[in-house]
């Protein structure tokens, strides 16, 4: 083992034991029992028209909607023959959601009908994730004063790690990709094709209620991958970046963890958000072209 990596192992050893010590002997008697870190998650209804209600996951859903919608019509009618470091940043985007995503999975003609699909979702999916890490003022479980006026304090949340959220796009995937693979094929040919090759005879009674439920997780799948993640995410850095020192009720945890909580805000930032986007679309995509083809 070289010096340097002993160094770092006995730094972060001594790190690691002094989180410890804090949490044991100076944590204790002062436990706040009335911070509930699930309550950072919690959707207060702040108004309603009719039978919508408005909350901070529906603030972030219009964000990320407002920022899709821009980042396509800027796509298809602001392009310029000598690019500018926006439209350079546009463009990296729009070959990864044309040539990696979408016609790495399916041929030419039908990537050309989907890129708009699999482009939108994984745009409006990235950037649900980027904006669920910038603070701002939407936690009504938590009030500041600012200049006399009680105010929602500033916090971080994601609206895909509410479940409904990805759950939804995952029922839009499956639709999708049910949908073009009977257009292609029929019902009967689309449902035939669920069975892989070289099944035959009675084996059929068997693989195929095994083959359309594994269809069916697909939904579970695609949702809960995407979920768990972006929940997990949070509440690490929640618990990481003080919610621990409350529960515990003291600061000196707080100071240890705290770098380790920043640490790992710009890991999530940096690649969990674009890669659980990534992943969600290029799945879809993979389902939409195994859907028209040939073989299973």
């Amino acid at each position: 083992m070289s010096s340097t990596r002993k160094i770092i192992y006995g730094v972060g050893a001594v790190y690691v034991l002094l989180v410890i010590v804090a949490a044991l002997f100076v944590a204790g008697a002062g436990k706040n029992e009335e911070f509930k870190p699930q309550n950072e998650f919690k959707l207060d209804t702040w108004f309603s028209i009719g039978p919508i209600e408005f909350n901070k996951a529906v603030l972030y859903l219009l964000i990320a909607g407002f920022l899709t919608v821009w980042t396509m019509v800027y796509v298809a009618r602001r392009m310029q023959d000598r690019p500018n470091r926006v439209q350079t940043a546009v463009e990296f985007l729009f070959g990864l959601m044309r040539d990696n995503i979408t016609r790495g999975n399916m041929d030419d003609r039908m990537a050309a009908k989907w890129f708009p699909f699999i482009g939108a979702v994984f745009l409006f999916i990235w950037f649900s994730n980027l904006i669920g890490f910038i603070p701002l003022p939407v936690n009504s479980q938590e009030k500041v004063n600012l200049l006399g006026a009680n105010v929602p304090a500033f916090q971080i949340y994601a609206a895909t790690a509410n479940l409904s959220i990805p759950l939804v796009f995952s029922l839009i995937v499956f639709i999708a990709y049910t949908s073009e693979g009977i257009r292609v094929k029929g019902v009967g040919g689309y449902l035939k094709a669920l069975i892989p090759a070289g099944v035959h005879g009675p084996m059929v009674l068997l693989i195929f209620p095994l083959e359309v439920l594994s269809n069916l997780m697909r939904i579970i799948s695609l949702s809960v991958r995407l979920f768990a993640n972006m929940l997990a995410g949070h509440l690490i850095i929640l618990f990481m970046a003080g919610g621990l020192a409350i529960l515990l009720g003291t600061a000196a945890i707080g100071v240890f963890l705290l770098p380790l909580g920043w640490a790992i805000y710009l890991f999530e930032v940096g690649l969990v958000a674009t890669l659980q986007a990534f992943i969600f679309a290029t799945l879809s995509a993979i389902y939409l072209g195994g859907s028209v083809a040939e073989s299973h």
